[in-house]
């Protein structure tokens, strides 16, 4: 048995002290260490964190740069807004916010439907708008009541705002709220910042990097319960730059008027530079509904609209261009060595083989040379010297007046159209090229389409000789275009016959501009979409007014003013509209379009004369007809898509696809009608 003796304790004791010390001092260490790592290296991080329960830091959406039109006047621009949004995570009781801000600002049953849609759509952290423009009283009584309404984020900011309406719709676009998956994308906390919205559609799409400007941000000095102390040092949001285009936002305007009820386009380019003064589609939607957030009533009535107000016809519309193609194939003919002077007796029909292709005019034009079958748009006469050159002679001619072409343009839909020849047809369909598919192209049907911005630019080539290259951003440098390869001779010979449309009693008599010391040079066009049989020819052919508004023929209208020194050149396509009602047909509108570059009192005292007979203007129709629509509903509508530019896009691809594929070489052998 061990003695224990007093040293034994002494030194036992000892040796624990020394452990239990030298465990102490390691935790002391460890803590020393610690404190150190948190008070030194983690000091930034902390303090930082500790200033985020303390100061609220949020980003300022950036004013958006103007879009003005050639003499500064705002096609876009900016008002001051107030809107309330919902953060979908921070919601604790939503039928009691909804209930709340229903009180407060007087929220529809649509606006309830639409924010819980968007709501069962919208990630955590993406805003969620209730409404926009606010007076100030209304936007003050939810600001007040933010602690019993948490999630709902009232923010002072700017909206974007279109002056015109419905008239640079398809123009200028519109802005919106951005989507999940471009959060997703970008990762960009600016994305899903209440208010800020980016370009959805035209030029507000396209040119977004120039328009959107860098944000701001804002320190506030919050309590724990998140309640404002104070405001902090902000820094000021950067405004996009301002974009000016070559449009004259008068004429767009106009011409937007001009079009009436027709669902059709419009596009006028100045012959000397190429520059693109007006650019309309109509019927159009109003920018400023999607950029407000469109209800669900107006987007159902805009998608099922058999006008297809959401396509922009000018760069989406492809249609068989008619007799707008006889000047450019008379230039072809020449330059394919056909003699101008020479004749073709027009009787009213030609047989090729099986089939016959029949002129406008019944009874026949007799004896045309190439001036005199484009002033009466004699189909036999085209034929015959289209039969006799080939087509592969024409098509390249077509080519270098524009049809066919990709333009260099801030828009990211374009149809291109075509412009067939035999090495086409045999690569596209397996089948060579017949002489059937020649009288067809030469009348501007069969395979031949093209968008109006392509007819405007095959104008005005005619008018200016040269191949000018139609241009929308202004500021930037003019390049002098190319010469076309038609003579000067063989231009004077064209241009002559269209003076002759106009003024020597061709097709378009009443084109006849009333500007003293201005004559306008043109050509009409028809372009059927459906076959008119023999057995309806026996029995009489059905009138444009007798069929529904879907076979009706297209009209269209190519033309260039003053004729001896051209300035300026247009076109317009109006669909489905047969020439049934004399003032909304394309002579008169072409007519008055040009008016209003040279005299503009008396181009606006021509439309006020009939505006009142189509229901007003296009504002006041739209209201009219949203009215009527939103009257007829018997059921409420399907919610709006969540991402309605795509929605817009597709159904505007669809009607595009549509008539498109209307035209086919089985339309034309009926030939081509143009009428006074």
């Amino acid at each position: 048995m061990a003695r224990i003796t007093e040293a034994t304790q002494t030194y036992s004791f000892s040796r624990r002290a020394v452990v239990l010390g030298a465990a102490q001092g390691a935790v002391a260490m460890v803590l020393a260490g610690r404190m150190t790592w948190l008070s030194v290296f983690e000091n930034e991080r902390y303090r930082l964190m500790a200033e985020s329960n303390r100061v609220n830091l949020t980003l300022t959406p950036p004013r958006r740069g103007w879009i003005v039109d050639r003499k500064g006047m705002p096609l876009a621009n900016n008002r001051t807004d107030f809107r309330v949004d919902l953060i979908p995570d921070r919601i604790e009781d939503k039928d009691k916010v909804l209930g709340t801000l229903t009180q407060i600002l007087g929220l529809t049953a649509e606006d309830i439907a639409r924010i819980e849609t968007d709501l069962k759509r919208a990630a955590g952290f993406q805003p969620v708008q209730v409404m926009e423009n606010l007076d100030w009283d209304r936007f003050a009584a939810v600001s007040v009541r933010l602690p019993e309404l948490p999630g709902v984020a009232p923010t002072r900011g700017y909206a974007r705002n279109y002056p015109l309406g419905a008239a640079i719709g398809h123009l200028v676009g519109y802005v919106g709220a951005a989507s999940a998956e471009q959060f997703k994308k970008e990762k960009d906390p600016l994305l899903v910042t209440p208010g800020f919205k980016l370009g959805k559609d035209a030029l507000e799409k396209t040119l977004e990097p120039q328009l959107r400007g860098a944000p701001g941000a804002k320190r506030v000095e919050v309590t724990a319960h998140g309640r404002l102390v104070r405001e902090l040092e902000t820094r000021a949001d950067r405004p996009g730059a301002n974009v000016r285009l070559t449009i004259d936002a008068g004429l767009q305007e106009y011409a937007a008027r001009r079009l009436g009820t027709n669902s059709g386009s419009a596009v006028v380019i100045d012959v000397e530079n190429g520059d693109i003064l007006a650019m309309v589609s109509m019927p159009s939607y109003d920018p400023n509904s999607f950029s407000d957030g469109i209800s669900q009533s107006e987007w159902k009535m805009l998608s099922e609209d058999d006008h297809v107000p959401l396509m922009n016809k000018v760069l989406q519309g492809l249609y068989p261009p008619g007799s707008t193609v006889k000047p450019m194939n008379g230039l072809a003919l020449m330059q394919a060595g056909v003699d101008p002077h020479a004749r073709v007796t027009c009787t009213g029909a030609m047989r090729v083989g099986n089939g016959v292709f029949h002129c406008h005019k019944k009874r026949g034009h007799g004896p045309l040379d190439l001036k005199n079958a484009i002033m009466q748009s004699c189909d036999i006469y085209f034929y015959e010297m289209v039969r006799r050159a080939g087509y592969d002679a024409i098509a390249p001619v077509a080519r270098s007046l524009g049809l066919g072409e990709k333009f260099d343009l801030p828009f990211s839909t374009q149809r291109y159209g075509t412009v067939p020849d035999s090495a086409w047809k045999l690569k596209r369909y397996k089948h060579p090229w017949t002489v059937a598919d020649s009288l067809n192209a030469s009348i501007g049907q069969g395979y031949v389409l093209a968008n109006p911005l392509q007819l405007a630019v095959m104008a005005s080539r005619i008018a200016s000789g040269r191949a000018l290259a139609p241009r929308l951003l202004a500021g930037l440098p003019v390049q002098e275009a190319p010469l076309l390869a038609s003579t000067p001779e063989q231009l004077a010979i064209v241009r002559d016959a269209m003076f002759g449309v106009v003024n020597a009693g061709g097709t378009g008599g009443a084109s006849r501009l009333q500007v003293p010391g201005i004559t306008l040079g043109a050509k009409t066009g028809t372009a059927q979409v459906r076959r008119i049989t023999m057995a309806e020819r026996r029995s009489g052919v059905l009138k444009n007014a007798s069929l529904p508004f879907k076979l009706r023929d297209h009209a269209l209208f190519i033309c260039f003013a003053p004729v001896e020194n051209p300035k300026y050149a247009a076109a317009i396509v109006l669909e489905h509209n047969g020439h049934t009602v004399r003032n909304l047909d394309t002579p008169m509108i072409g007519r008055d379009i040009m008016t209003f570059l040279f005299d503009r009192d008396r181009a606006i005292k021509s439309l006020h004369e009939v505006e009142p007979t189509w229901g007003g203007d296009y504002r006041a129709r739209a209201a009219a007809q949203a009215e009527a629509f939103k009257a007829a509903q018997s059921t409420p509508p399907p919610p709006t898509p969540e991402d309605a530019a795509e929605a817009a896009s597709n159904v505007a691809s669809e009607a595009a696809n549509a008539a498109a594929n209307t035209t086919d070489s089985d339309v034309a052998p009926v030939g081509s009608a143009d009428i006074d």
